[in-house]
């Protein structure tokens, strides 16, 4: 009779992502705290610099839900850091504009996320630093690119 298999996986890749994710969102939650945005909002500001992008294009950027990307917007707008604005090739459709103010705010933002990401980084040895970043940007883009059917899928922790 075949012996079934109970012992859980030698690696829990799935424990190991989430964790590593989680650390990382903390910390630059607490590192972004400071200038009143989220590594949420820091992400739509950062992606609407070309002043090009649907807040549509924006939120699927960022992963985000339709609800999140407009609870984000609002608040971006009301912080005076972006503007919807009517897109010339479709009426329904909105351009998210960076104002000046968010564009100090990006500028600073960008600093304490590069700092974070380095010192984070800088716990691999040098020569692992490329491989590990261009491990995940692969995986994200190639196997992990498309969310599988899933009856009850599981939610993605807020950044906020």
């Amino acid at each position: 009779m075949p012996r079934t298999k109970t012992a859980a996986p030698e690696t829990d890749l799935m424990f190991l992502l989430s964790w590593a994710s989680h650390a990382l969102a903390t910390e630059q939650t607490a590192g972004l705290a400071d200038l009143g945005i989220t590594p949420r909002a820091h992400c739509v500001l950062y992606k609407a610099l070309d002043g090009t992008r649907t807040q549509r294009e924006l939120a699927d950027m960022c992963g985000l839900d339709k609800t999140t990307m407009v609870v984000t917007m609002d608040e971006l707008e009301k912080a005076g850091l972006a503007e919807r604005r009517p897109s010339a090739t479709d009426r329904r459709a909105r351009i998210i504009h960076v104002t000046a103010k968010g564009l100090e705010v990006i500028a600073a933002a960008n600093e304490i996320v590069e700092r974070i990401q380095d010192d984070v980084l800088s716990s691999l040895p040098a020569r692992q630093r490329e491989a590990f970043t261009g491990a995940l940007i692969t995986l994200v883009n190639d196997r992990l690119a498309s969310l599988v059917p899933c009856e009850r899928p599981p939610r993605r922790p807020s950044a906020k």
